[in-house]
């Protein structure tokens, strides 16, 4: 029979030294086991720790997800500045082709009335439209349009917010996301009752809808100015 060597270059008895050596063996692999059986949970941890100080910064130190989720899709005024006092209607800063199938922002007419109710207006008969037109929001907190009217039946869409209403002599509040249904003809108005800028979007099943203005939205309470209503918007 061969001689068996051990690792140290040293002999050994093939038959008895070598049954004591697995022993020995056996006896060195349980010991390891209870070491690592103690030590895989505080191993694991530490591997966790090392792992998650190498990612970016979470979204949990960023804001919670659902505020994420809600971010804002533009913004015409940073929210917590100081609001504009006057309202402005201006024009469009580019022109249109209406052959073209999408309008940016910056092919829509931009106004702002006082205090916090900024937007655009997109009369359709100047986009191609036959039979629709629109107007989009970024309302702030406390702020709203005048009280007015339309020739048309007009809907609001709104995803997110809290939004307290004036359509003819009913009054209430609402939270998005929702459709408001304004019937023609009714004086309507809103006020945004949440903490956070919204998004509205006005959706009327006209080329050039009408509007006529009535006065200052009632809901809006006066500013130190004494000044409440945003400007009337020229004929359409």
């Amino acid at each position: 029979m061969d001689e068996y060597v051990m690792p140290h270059n040293k002999p050994i008895e093939p038959t008895r030294n070598r049954a004591a050596h697995w022993q020995r063996l056996g006896r060195m692999n349980a010991d390891r086991g209870r070491v690592l059986k103690r030590l895989w949970f505080p191993l694991a941890m530490l591997a966790t720790a090392q792992g998650c100080a190498m990612l970016p910064e979470s979204t949990s130190s960023q804001g919670a997800l659902g505020e994420h989720a809600m971010r804002r899709p533009f913004v015409l005024w940073p929210e917590g500045k100081p609001l504009p006092t006057q309202g402005y209607d201006r024009a469009p800063e580019m022109g249109f082709d209406p052959a073209t199938l999408f309008i940016s922002p910056k092919q829509m007419r931009p106004f702002y009335g006082p205090p916090g109710e900024f937007g655009y207006y997109i009369d359709g008969a100047n986009y191609g439209f036959t039979a629709l037109s629109f107007i989009v929001t970024e309302t702030h907190p406390g702020g709203g349009p005048d009280l007015h009217k339309h020739d048309t039946e007009e809907a609001h869409i709104l995803f997110d917010g809290k939004v307290t209403y004036l359509i003819g002599d009913q009054r209430f509040t609402v939270d998005g996301p929702y459709i408001a249904r304004i019937p023609a003809g009714v004086p309507h108005t809103f006020l945004n009752a949440g903490p956070k800028p919204f998004h509205l979007i006005g959706v009327f099943p006209h080329a050039r809808p009408a509007y006529n203005h009535i006065g200052p939205n009632p809901l809006i309470l006066p500013l130190d100015d004494g000044s409440t209503a945003a400007p009337k918007p020229p004929n359409r």
